[in-house]
């Protein structure tokens, strides 16, 4: 099967879908030229009446998309920064959210929101954060977070044909990796855990950027310490798969949740709960979270204090496992921006 980075299944799924669907258009700051690259060629395919530059008003962006959705359209609401979806709180959170419900069914709101989450690239409190939680405590709202260039392609494909409001966030520094993807059509389904990797000593849940950091974490500690890690990404945190992460539970009996988010009411802290509640019974420990410090993300070189840390992660499975001898990392796995804000000659 070929390999295509990350940005480029984002772009083939804008592609198929404009194309299939006439309905579906994209705005946002910038869209014509995307910083990340992920919307290339679709403004000299389909143009300024399906590729709309705003003016820096995400509240605008946000209310003309729950608008058109409401008329029947598809938009792909794109808010370049994921952070920046607090400026349209209230289009998002109060109208997308909850009209479907307050209006009884009666009309449906395809939106599709994306925007670009995460840290380790040094630029700061504001462009780094990891929003899950914010999302996750509201009603009304799907949530994709792809790991690999397969989910990211069928998880938006999937979101672009949903009739319900999907916020799909895509971690800047997943942009260029690259991974098989299939030439021919495929969706991903909402609701539908992956396992990443097979094990049978812990199960470790992880999200978004966190799975690549701790597939390097698992090999090493397999081959340096014979600890068999299982990885499962959830794909989507709403709806939220936890039949597939019990079931690794009840095998493994050891659990540690790794996400970006802040570890104080992050989505480690729902997932979790949610095994104590359906598998408590199963674990032989204590379940350990891993994730941000409850602290703004620093810019520059003191951000690696307040984000998750590969050492932190071999640490808490040593820790749920009951292994005396840590696993020193020693700089062996370590976070790569992969930030790159792309400016590029204006081909309009």
């Amino acid at each position: 099967m070929r390999e295509i980075t990350y940005k480029e299944a984002i772009n083939e799924a804008m592609h198929e879908e404009m194309t299939r669907d006439e309905t579906v258009y994209t705005i946002g700051e910038s869209v014509s030229q995307d910083v990340w690259g992920t919307n290339d060629g679709l403004y000299q395919k389909f143009g300024s009446m399906r590729v709309r530059d705003t003016a820096i008003s995400e509240a605008a962006i946000m209310g003309s998309s729950v608008g058109a959705a409401l008329a029947g359209y598809r938009p792909i609401a794109n808010m370049m920064f994921a952070d920046f979806l607090v400026c349209a709180a209230d289009e998002l959170l109060y109208k997308a959210a909850k009209w479907r419900f307050m209006h009884g069914g009666k009309v449906t709101i395809p939106l599709v929101v994306r925007g670009a989450i995460g840290g380790y690239s040094h630029i700061g409190p504001e462009h780094s954060q990891c929003w899950e939680s914010y999302l996750m405590h509201t009603p009304g709202l799907k949530i994709a977070i792809p790991s690999t260039p397969y989910d990211a392609k069928g998880l938006l494909k999937t979101a672009i044909r949903d009739d319900n409001p999907v916020v799909f966030l895509e971690h800047k520094n997943l942009m260029g990796i690259k991974g098989p993807v299939p030439e021919e059509e495929y969706t991903v389904p909402f609701g539908v855990a992956d396992v990443k990797r097979d094990g049978k000593d812990v199960t470790v849940v992880a999200i978004g950027y966190i799975v690549h950091l701790i597939l390097q974490v698992a090999d090493l500690l397999q081959k340096e310490k014979g600890i068999n890690v299982e990885v499962i990404d959830p794909r989507t945190l709403e709806p939220l798969d936890m039949e597939t992460v019990v079931a690794s539970v009840q095998k493994t009996k050891h659990v540690v949740i790794i996400d970006e988010d802040t570890l104080r009411c992050g989505p480690g802290a729902e997932i979790g709960m949610q095994i104590m509640e359906t598998a408590f019974d199963y674990l032989d420990a204590p379940i350990k979270r891993v994730g941000a410090k409850n602290f703004p993300i620093a810019a520059g070189y003191l951000e690696q204090f307040v984000l998750p840390q590969p050492q932190e992660m071999a640490d808490a499975i040593g820790e749920v496992l009951g292994v005396k001898e840590r696993l020193d990392l020693m700089d062996r796995v370590k976070p790569k921006s992969g930030y790159r804000y792309r400016q590029k000659e204006d081909t309009r």
